[in-house]
């Protein structure tokens, strides 16, 4: 009869103590002794230390065994506070399923060699609870969406229409004219609000920012939503919701993975709406600056600093916005747009209420110089039914930065890419 397995996390409870189990993982770290070998084995859920002695069938394989040999074992749960879980494995039997060569991965090894080896550095103890992080990240955007009431919807990846600006498209080569990867999915899911009223994605976008920064992939996930009868007040409040809900999700479910990432969730934990509002205006005069200054990640993160909190960036000169942001009726030179700032980090996330007139619509293509004719079926939509309606977009890989504390954002996505790492 095959034996029956048991996760390691399963395994480390009192509960268990002095019961026979058998577990199967791979070897993160090894100590060899004169008269015993103690083996850290982990598998996806944790780790356990495994003790092997000289006079054990099992001796012969310890020892032969290396660092990242997968392997199956059998023994006794013994309690023991000096293990790295509280917890370790008697081996009675030791099973080398794959034999690892010498691992290339040791100490003190730069950023950039552990991006080379990233199918290897995957197994890494910090890369795996920030995944873990991530997983319950998407998991809340949708569990959010769905009880709002939202319908999940695509659009297409291949695109003819720039969405966030001509310089940073994609082209993708195979077709008879000149087609792009997506920047977004909102152009397309405004066509869909017409049906479904309230809608939203979570996908990957693809920019061609030539931005060396500690925030940009070239390949992203974005959370997207759209709907219908939707203003801008509503939308930060909406937003305000959905991070709220995310951070509260994460909290409950991933203690475990905050704790080995030394993650001090103080600041998670008091968070509540609402977030601070600034006008583009006032934190030119916070950080004196003149009109028409594009704030850096750095402005970003001071202003976030001296408020103490997440902030909605709002009322962003018109010109320096996309061209379907509706002006302020009040401020006509500012769009009903907002960059949502968080500490750390700077912004993650953007979103506007929309321009409904069509009239509107064709002066804001003049002013950014776009060709009415490339945008033809997006003002249709102007012409049948239009309705108020707003969206925007949430970085998925920044929101993960800031709930784990990462630094960069490639730590927090398994193959990060750019235009300057395409590989592994």
């Amino acid at each position: 009869m095959a034996a029956e397995f048991s996760s390691i996390e399963s395994v480390l409870d009192d509960k268990q103590a002095g019961k026979l189990v058998h577990i199967r993982g791979w070897v993160h770290r090894k100590r060899d002794q004169k008269e015993l070998i103690f083996l850290v084995i982990r598998d996806s859920t944790d780790l356990i230390q495994a003790v092997i002695k000289k006079d054990s069938k099992a001796w012969k394989d310890a020892e032969k065994i290396t660092i990242e040999s997968s392997c199956e074992l059998s023994g006794k749960i013994k309690k023991e506070e000096r293990a790295p879980t509280g917890y370790e494995l008697q081996v009675d039997d030791l099973k080398i399923i794959g034999l690892a060569e010498r691992f290339p991965i040791t100490k003190d090894l730069s950023e950039e060699f552990l991006r080379d080896v990233r199918h290897l550095w995957l197994r890494s103890r910090k890369l795996t609870q920030v995944l873990r992080v991530r997983s319950e990240v998407f998991r809340a955007i949708h569990d959010f969406y769905h009880k709002e009431g939202f319908t999940e919807y695509q659009s297409p990846i291949f695109t003819t229409q720039a969405c966030e600006g001509g310089s940073t498209l994609f082209e993708v080569k195979g077709f008879d004219r000149k087609v792009y990867l997506s920047q977004s999915w909102q152009l397309h899911a405004e066509a869909g609000i017409f049906a479904l009223e309230k809608i939203y994605t979570v996908a990957p976008m693809f920019r061609a920012e030539k931005s060396r920064t500690t925030r940009h992939l070239a390949e992203a996930w974005l959370a997207e939503s759209e709907a219908a009868w939707l203003d801008f007040d509503g939308l930060l409040k909406q937003e305000e919701e959905l991070i709220i809900y995310v951070v509260q999700h994460v909290l409950k479910t991933c203690k475990k993975e905050f704790k080995e990432l030394s993650r001090d969730t103080k600041d998670l934990e008091s968070l509540k709406a609402p977030f601070a509002r600034l006008k583009y205006a006032d934190a030119l005069k916070k950080l004196g600056k003149k009109w028409g200054y594009d704030l850096t990640d750095k402005d970003e993160r001071e202003l976030v600093a001296q408020l103490g909190k997440p902030i909605f960036l709002t009322h962003f000169p018109r010109d320096m916005k996309a061209f379907y942001m509706k002006p302020d009726p009040k401020e006509p030179k500012t769009v009903l747009g907002a960059d949502l700032l968080a500490p750390g980090i700077g912004e993650i996330s953007g979103g506007s209420e929309r321009i409904v007139d069509e009239k509107e619509l064709q002066k804001s293509l003049k002013i950014f110089k776009l060709k009415e004719e490339d945008y033809g079926w997006y003002m249709d939509l102007r012409k049948f039914g239009s309705v108020p309606h707003s969206g925007m977009g949430l970085g998925i890989e920044r929101l993960v930065m800031w709930l784990t504390g990462m630094p960069h954002i490639m730590d927090v996505v398994s193959f990060p890419r750019t235009l300057y790492r395409l590989s592994p």
